[in-house]
């Protein structure tokens, strides 16, 4: 079985515009065929002519599709599907009778369940009672905020039954799609240009970012560590760096309900280190075992690292903002305002005094600027500073 397979979904609103999405594809691809946002669906002229499987799908109304017809009219063109040949069709569990799941064909039946609000509350007995229906395959898509629901889904997977596909969907489930691996998912989905699902990657950015396609168990995982985190250009920048070197790894985009949500994701799937970015600088500072001096100073730090002895820290924001500017400035002397007083405005504040800037700190939380002004030597200012001035009072 290829873990690795991706199934790109492709929706159109006409049956013409979906056939040449589908061809767009490249040859031997496992295309979803999304049946319920075309106008007139037409099965013959879905499959007519293809270069790969597909799987076939007509989502219900009552379960995040758009099919506006009748039960009878949807439930008539997955048969319609499965009768003329499709590789695979997606039917909802809810509405999988036992003579659908008992006739000709069922090994290429999937049986799907999604849940838009979360993890229903008796999961691991409904995904048992799914692997008993008599379906070929099984998809479980629901709703992750977390990611530590991302490890329930892996433990799920852990004593699957028959052949499962495994997605968390938001933000947080980014991993499920892009390690299905991890997840012992028979494929992935991926959109072939904009998103089907919520969290849904393009499949051009799941291969050519994330390299999906070369993923494997040894692979490596690192990560971008925020809330938010899908803005990040981040993973496009390292995961370039890893294959232009070499290196067996993978950056992910690690949206964390909170650090201690991180921490069990990352005791769970042994990721390697992380990038650290808003609201999580002053966490893992407190969580880092050895800092760097920066890192100890600004008491903020942006980079995890694990080690045998636990994690480390380190601190390159401050490189990273002064070393171009000091190129073009004498800071001593320039009266400098920062606006903001969070991870990354400590260690700029740190880094300018310590250039002999005369810096001012304006934020909206006053006490915040208060303290990071008795921190680094500077002075707490009004926020926002007056017009014109950006200088310390």
């Amino acid at each position: 079985m290829d873990h690795s397979r991706i199934c790109v979904t492709v929706t159109a609103t006409s049956m013409a515009e979906l056939r040449r999405r589908r061809d767009l594809q490249p040859a031997g691809t496992l295309v979803e065929l999304r049946l319920d946002h075309v106008d007139r669906p037409d099965v013959a002229g879905a499959l007519d002519g293809r270069r790969g499987p597909v799987l076939v799908t007509c989502r219900a109304a009552w379960e995040g599709g758009r099919f506006q017809g009748s039960e009878e009219e949807r439930l008539a063109i997955l048969e319609r599907a499965l009768a003329a040949g499709a590789e695979f069709v997606d039917v909802e569990w809810k509405a999988l009778t036992p003579a659908f799941a008992g006739g000709t064909g069922r090994d290429r039946l999937v049986a799907s369940l999604h849940d838009f609000d979360g993890m229903p509350a008796d999961l691991d007995d409904t995904v048992d009672a799914m692997w008993r229906s008599g379906a070929g395959a099984v998809k479980l898509a629901v709703t992750v905020p977390r990611l530590r629901d991302c490890v329930r889904l892996r433990d799920l997977a852990t004593r699957r039954t028959a052949p499962t596909v495994l997605v968390g969907m938001g933000e947080a489930g980014a991993i499920t799609r892009i390690l299905p691996a991890r997840f012992g998912s028979r494929w992935t989905y991926a959109g072939d240009l904009a998103s089907a699902a919520p969290g849904q990657l393009t499949a051009a950015r799941m291969r050519d970012e994330f390299g999906v396609d070369r993923l494997g168990d040894g692979t490596a995982l690192y990560g971008v560590l925020g809330k938010p985190v899908s803005h990040s250009v981040s993973p496009a920048m390292h995961n370039a760096a890893f294959r232009a070197t070499g290196v067996d790894a993978v950056y992910l985009p690690l949206a964390a309900d909170d650090f201690a949500d991180f921490l069990a994701f990352a005791d769970a799937f042994d990721v390697s280190g992380a990038s650290v970015t808003a609201p999580f600088k002053g966490d893992a500072f407190a969580l880092a075992g050895s800092i760097d001096e920066v890192g100890r100073h600004a008491r903020s730090i942006n980079t995890l690292r694990r080690s045998a002895s636990g994690w480390e820290g380190r601190n390159t924001d401050l490189d990273g903002f002064m070393a171009p500017l000091t190129r073009l400035v004498d800071l001593r002397g320039q009266r400098v305002t920062v606006l903001g007083a969070g991870g990354a405005a400590r260690t700029v504040a740190v880094g300018l005094t310590a250039a002999g800037a005369l810096v001012s700190v304006s934020a909206r939380r006053t006490e915040q600027a208060d303290a990071l002004a008795a921190m680094t030597g500077a002075e707490a200012a009004a926020f926002p500073p007056a017009a014109g001035t950006g200088t310390c009072s």
